[in-house]
Order: C-alpha cells, then structure tokens, then sequence
C-alpha cells in the first residue's frame, strides 16, 4: 500500500517574525520540521563550499574553528548595492543547489515514513525560492515592522543589516496575500501558540474527514 501523502506546510513571513517559533509549536503539535536553515548550515560546512567561499572573500569570514561566520559573510553579501546584491547572487549560486538538494532528499525520506502528521517547511525565502508552489498550505507569520525590527535588534542586528536583509526579499504584505493561514505574532507567545493550535487541529479535522 502507498504510503498517505502528509499534508505539506510552508512557513512564510518577514525578517524576525518568527517564523522558525511557529515551526517549532507545529513540531510540538506532531508535524516534521525541515529547516531551510539547518541545511544551510549543512552547506557551509562542505569542504568544496568554504573553498570556494574563501577563494571569494577571503579568511576574514571564518572563525577561529575554520568554520564560516556567518555574521561575517552577511555583513558582505547583504551590503548596500553595487556590491552586496552581487555578492549574495554568487552565495547564492554557491549554496542554494546544494541547500535544494538536501531539502528535496529530506522530503523524500519522510514522505515514506508513517511517523510523520504533516511536514512543515521552513524556507527563509519560500516564494523567492519557489518552494511555495509544492505545499499544500502556506503559513504566513505576521508582525509589524517595528516589532519585527526590535527583535532583530535584538539579536545584535543594526537597523542597517535589517532594512538591508529586508530590501532583499519580497514584500510582507505581499507573501501575506499570497498565503492560506496568517499568524499574528505580534502579541504574545502565547496568543500565537493558540493559533496555530487552532490552525492545526483544522489539519488534523480535514484528514480524518471521508
């Protein structure tokens, strides 16, 4: 017998929105997390990945592990234009196939497994990348900028790197039109928390449904 396909779940939303939170209670709920992120992390730490990044830019990005900083090479590849937008398209080029590619084999493999409720996929630039147009339902986080910039600032950003970041990817508002669900995380974590229970119990109705 064919394994049931698990509903597949893309999480969308602005820079600090939080996004990977509402991952994390999906995870809570029974869902499968494939993080965008993890595999990021994955590929820069390739051998063939950090040679070429430091035939680019250098052993300024890296730490004193050998590792690449990833601090380092976001103050290069989101500067301002001409030379930040050029090189994120290098990084770009660099990882995102191999990045696609570890995703698409983690999908593969959970899509056999009984375990899984439903798969949530957390993909920074899920519409950027197109990722969007395989899931069955798209989950935008919402919040204002401001609360979205305090956050980042938070995390040791400068208002700089956040417009920046921002400039780089496809409007809130629009990937806000473009999803099913909107999560409002703009109040507390736990108003959020309820949410996206909600959100999940109506999974959970739809696939028990005849």
């Amino acid at each position: 017998m064919a394994p049931t396909k698990k509903p597949l779940i893309g999480i969308a939303g602005g820079i600090a929105s939080g996004k990977s939170f509402v991952s994390e209670h999906l995870k809570r709920q029974g869902a499968t997390v494939v993080s965008a992120d993890e595999a990021a992390h994955e590929v820069l730490e390739l051998e063939e990945v950090k040679h070429e990044a430091r035939k680019r830019w250098g052993d300024a990005i890296f730490a004193a592990d050998g590792q690449i900083d990833r601090q380092a090479l976001g103050r290069i590849v989101f500067a301002p234009p001409p030379d930040g937008p050029a090189e994120r398209t290098y990084l770009e080029q660099l990882t995102h196939p191999r990045i696609g590619e570890i995703i698409r084999r983690k999908l593969a493999e959970l899509a056999e497994q009984a375990t899984a409720t439903a798969i949530v996929l957390d993909v920074p630039l899920l519409f950027e990348s197109g990722w969007n147009k395989i899931c069955d339902k798209i989950v935008f986080v919402d919040a204002p900028r401001s609360v979205r910039q305090s956050r980042a600032i938070e995390r040791g950003w400068t208002r700089e790197e956040f417009a920046g970041r921002e400039t780089a990817q496809q409007s809130p508002e629009t990937k806000r039109e473009l999803a099913d669900v909107v999560i409002d995380n703009s109040a507390s974590r736990e108003s959020a928390q309820a949410q996206v229970e909600r959100f999940w119990q109506s999974l959970v109705d739809s696939s028990v449904r005849p």
